[in-house]
């Protein structure tokens, strides 16, 4: 398995819902991204000043992680999609 180094995080992306509260279906094309993910794996941390400060968040996590993260990247891992983003830019743990 894929083990991200410093303070990046993989992340499977939970996919949102495809309808309305109305009951319209969304089409693919006009879905933005879903900003919600899963922690796959994560990194020790980051080192500051020769200490270790490790991720806050862990395997298995539900995390909400900014639309715009300059950090996010697409990978391919297996066949299978995920995010890899650093830390900094998950908001908040669901």
């Amino acid at each position: 398995m894929f083990k991200p180094l410093h303070n990046y995080v993989l992340l499977e992306r939970i996919e949102e819902e495809n309808r309305t509260a109305g009951g319209i279906i969304i089409p693919d094309t006009a879905k933005e991204k879903p900003s919600r993910g899963k922690v796959i794996a994560t990194g020790n941390g980051l080192i500051e000043n020769g200490q270790l400060i490790p991720v806050a968040v862990k395997e298995n996590d539900i995390v909400l992680f900014s639309k715009w993260a300059s950090s996010a990247n697409e990978v391919k891992i297996d066949g299978k999609d995920y995010v890899l983003i650093k830390e900094s830019d998950i908001l908040g743990i669901l």
